[in-house]
């Protein structure tokens, strides 16, 4: 089994560094050659808020979708960038109101 990979901002990295994760801290904008890179070699990548919001839309769906690679999205640990409620995206791309 590969060793799951966080990709993400160097403070944040730090705490999943200790949890024994291999960590990658990109420039934002290199998120999407990081993610090429690691694709085939990492079962499960823990991606930052931050860096999530830096990939064009139609690549994280479809990096979220891939069936090879678990992808979840995290706040980085200041909680300056927060992921996307998907319960409450999901409803509304259903038209069902909260």
């Amino acid at each position: 089994m590969a060793k799951p990979v966080f990709i993400g901002d160097e403070v944040t990295a730090a705490g999943f560094r200790l949890a024994g994760l291999s960590v990658d801290t990109p420039p934002p904008a290199e998120t999407v050659e990081v993610l090429k890179q690691i694709h085939g070699t990492a079962d499960l990548v823990v991606l930052g808020a931050e860096h999530a919001e830096a990939l064009p839309a139609d690549r994280l769906d479809t990096a979220l979708r891939d069936a090879d690679m678990l992808l979840v999205v995290v706040p980085d640990i200041n909680q300056q960038f927060v992921p996307v409620d998907m319960e409450i995206r999901i409803r509304s791309l259903l038209g069902i109101e909260t």
